[in-house]
């Protein structure tokens, strides 16, 4: 098929990443301009619009021409099975509150795994009109530059990132294992799009990320950024719930032995 390479270098598969995100941040961005309907899907907080459907109408379209072989997962219900082992999980819009709310911290997100493993991540934030693009094997840039190593740091000295709704605050299993961590931060952030502030810990403008119960276009695109970066990225499972970690690696040291101590 024209435009799909048959065997796609990590390269090849950053260029299309990029690609992929801007257009679809783009899009997104040009549609709230206009006005875009909203509706809710699990909370108040938790809502959709037109131009998230249409952001990942276009990437799932221009992966199925150039990349026909792979998986999709979208967050807004895309799937399709692969046959090459590959998987693009699509975030159309992270950060749709926001979106929504007028508020600029949003952006498209992509990630692909390869044989069950991340292989590069890619945010667009159209507020800034940049683009991250990272993985394990691919040093993490942004705008095309490469991003400096993230500096190791204790917890002590970091400024978390998190997005905890009030809906959990009530809940012990997961209230108490967060608190023990953030109150042993510099400072806590809440800016509502988990991809957003993941690219901020790559970049280093945010120290450390925790949440929990994380779906996999929340987490995947950070995680590779971050990891991309030089940080480390973990997941533990306390009572119950499955918590997400990334930042520097004394950091995560600390905010794992908190975790599992609760």
């Amino acid at each position: 098929m024209p435009g799909a390479p048959a065997n796609p270098s990590l390269t090849d598969d950053a260029a299309l990443a990029a690609s992929l995100v801007r257009d679809a941040g783009q899009l997104a961005q040009r549609m709230r301009t206009e006005g875009v309907e909203t509706r809710h899907k699990t909370s108040a907080s938790d809502v959709v619009t037109a131009a998230d459907l249409a952001a990942e109408e276009l990437v799932v379209g221009r992966l199925c021409s150039e990349r026909p072989a792979d998986g999709i997962v979208g967050e807004e219900g895309a799937a399709r099975e692969g046959t090459s082992g590959r998987t693009w999980v699509i975030d159309p819009v992270d950060g749709t509150f926001n979106f929504v709310q007028g508020l600029d911290w949003w952006c498209s997100a992509l990630a692909l795994a390869d044989g069950g493993e991340v292989a590069l991540g890619a945010v667009h934030h159209p507020g800034g009109d940049h683009v991250w693009v990272g993985g394990r094997d691919l040093p993490t840039t942004r705008d095309g530059v490469e991003l400096p190593p993230l500096a190791d740091k204790p917890l002590a000295e970091c400024a978390l990132a998190t997005y905890l709704h009030t809906s959990w605050w009530g809940v012990a299993d997961v209230a108490d294992p967060f608190a023990a961590v953030a109150r042993r931060a510099r400072a806590l952030r809440m800016n509502g799009s988990g991809s957003m502030d993941l690219a901020a810990v790559a970049d280093g403008r945010m120290d450390l990320w925790l949440h929990h119960s994380v779906p996999e276009w929340d987490w995947m695109p950070g995680y590779a950024l971050v990891e991309g970066a030089g940080g480390v990225a973990r997941q533990v499972e306390v009572r119950g719930y499955t918590w997400s970690v990334a930042g520097p690696a004394t950091a995560v040291g600390e905010v794992l032995e908190l975790l599992l101590g609760e």
